[in-house]
């Protein structure tokens, strides 16, 4: 039984089920926009948004550059802004990610981008909004309002709609199914209890969230969630890079957070957990045959990521109320960061 929610940022949580299946089906305006986008011309992608929206940005990287063999770059709006060097973007796709539509530095990326002659397309929460209306194509998130500052359901949101399009420009039928799937595992998910991990929290010095491919942009949105939320220092590594540098801060006081995907980077994570456990690491794997923390067991790997972001959030929010903080206004943050 999914108990209720206390914050909006708990009830949001709860909603990314039903995003995601209205994400699922509006796939008829999704593969018309991919239809018109002739990907076979372009020379690259350029991918373009901040903090949660960065993070489904970067799953989109893996997605574009394992499905459609094409090269990603991400965007530094403040070559536009700040520089004003202008870009030549002829042809490149150009995917600009924001659940407000209203960061001014976005909108100018994508003004230009466009003027450039890039295709553009915004994946968008808010519709209209000036990132949308600076695009030539939008794909709605539609989650709805977001009342909690911390985007949850739009986070999910964002990288269902994301790989929706990459799914129809790839005509990928394995990845179209997995989304299928995808609303009936997220509703799943709420059901499952990572308060494991709290102990370790409460007297962690910094936490380290590690994963690989697919699964970096959820472990880097894991570790921004727990410092916006539970005010922790918390650092986010691919798995191939916790075993150089950063290897060197991990102690008895930093537990690791990770998160294991079923695929060709599954090795890599295997290993790595293997060491943290013979240094006597606080360990916290999901995913795989040694999973520590509950999990569905294993589906596809381009959506488990995504389904492994619900009883993370769920964790993080049952521990603010917990700490005493409140989720869904952290200190000096609002909704809307208008940088430019």
């Amino acid at each position: 039984m999914v108990q209720s929610a206390c914050s909006a940022m708990g009830r949001e949580i709860c909603e990314s089920a039903d995003v995601v299946s209205r994400i699922v089906g509006n796939r008829r305006a999704v593969a018309e926009i991919a239809g018109r986008l002739d990907v076979g011309a372009a020379p690259l992608v350029v991918l373009c948004g901040r903090g949660s929206s960065g993070h489904a940005g970067v799953f989109l990287r893996y997605l574009i550059e394992t499905r459609l063999h094409l090269p990603v770059s991400a965007s530094a709006p403040s070559v536009i802004t700040a520089f004003r060097r202008p870009l030549t973007l002829r042809n490149a796709l150009f995917i600009v990610i924001s659940q407000s539509g209203r960061s001014p530095d976005l909108v100018a990326a994508t003004q230009s981008a466009r003027a450039s002659g890039a295709r553009t397309v915004a994946i968008v929460n808010a519709v209209p909004s000036p990132v949308a209306n600076a695009a030539e194509f939008v794909i709605p998130i539609e989650a709805g309002p977001e009342h909690s500052v911390a985007a949850t359901k739009t986070v999910v949101g964002s990288m269902a709609a994301g790989a929706e399009l990459i799914a129809e420009l790839a005509d990928d039928m394995a990845l179209k199914s997995a989304l299928d799937r995808l609303p009936e595992r997220l509703h799943r998910a709420l059901t499952l209890d990572w308060s494991e991990i709290s102990g370790d929290l409460a007297s962690a010095s910094a936490v380290f969230v590690t994963s690989r491919g697919l699964g970096l942009s959820s472990a880097r949105e894991i570790a921004l969630k727990l410092a916006e939320i539970l005010r922790l220092p918390a650092l986010s590594f691919s798995a191939a890079e916790l075993q150089h540098g950063p290897r060197a801060a991990l102690s008895s006081k930093t537990p690791v957070i990770v998160l294991r995907l079923m695929d060709e980077t599954a090795a890599t994570v295997d290993a790595v957990a293997s060491e943290l456990r013979a240094r006597k690491i606080a360990l916290h794997l999901c995913g795989g045959p040694r999973s520590t923390l509950p999990w569905l067991g294993d589906d596809d790997p381009t959506t488990d990521g995504i389904t492994m972001l619900v009883p993370a959030y769920r964790l993080i929010e049952r521990i603010a109320r917990e700490w005493g903080f409140d989720p869904d206004r952290p200190p000096q943050l609002s909704k809307v960061t208008e940088t430019f």
